[in-house]
């Protein structure tokens, strides 16, 4: 199963429902590990040290975070990026077919952006 990290301003409905779908799975938000109000790359940098996936909504600089990250040779657990138009049962289904048809693994030093 896969680890994941909800930003901020990701869409609370979105948790909720993958929750209340996949009431097991791995999921913390930035607001439960004291990471709220905190910048891009302390964010990028606690998932990296705690092997979480990071879901958000931010296609403007999150993605050049993580790829600076890269460039700089240091680790990233990967990063699934929601298009935040997208209706949100597709959201949850795209996730969740994520957690369930891949590893952690995978993942690692990757930008995906949904949908898929």
């Amino acid at each position: 199963m896969l680890s994941l990290l909800s930003d901020e301003n990701f869409n609370g409905d979105i948790v909720r429902g993958l929750l209340l779908r996949h009431p097991n799975l791995d999921l913390l938000r930035v607001q439960d590990v004291g990471l709220r109000k905190v910048d891009d790359p302390a964010i990028l940098a606690w998932a990296a040290t705690n092997d979480r996936i990071l879901l958000t909504h931010d296609r403007a600089t999150m993605p050049d975070f993580a790829y600076n990250r890269l460039v700089r040779e240091e680790p990233m657990a990967g990063m699934f990026v929601v298009n935040d138009r997208m209706p949100m049962r597709q959201a949850i289904d795209e996730l969740l077919l994520l957690v369930g048809c891949s590893e952690q693994t995978e993942w690692k030093g990757v930008v995906l952006y949904l949908p898929l």
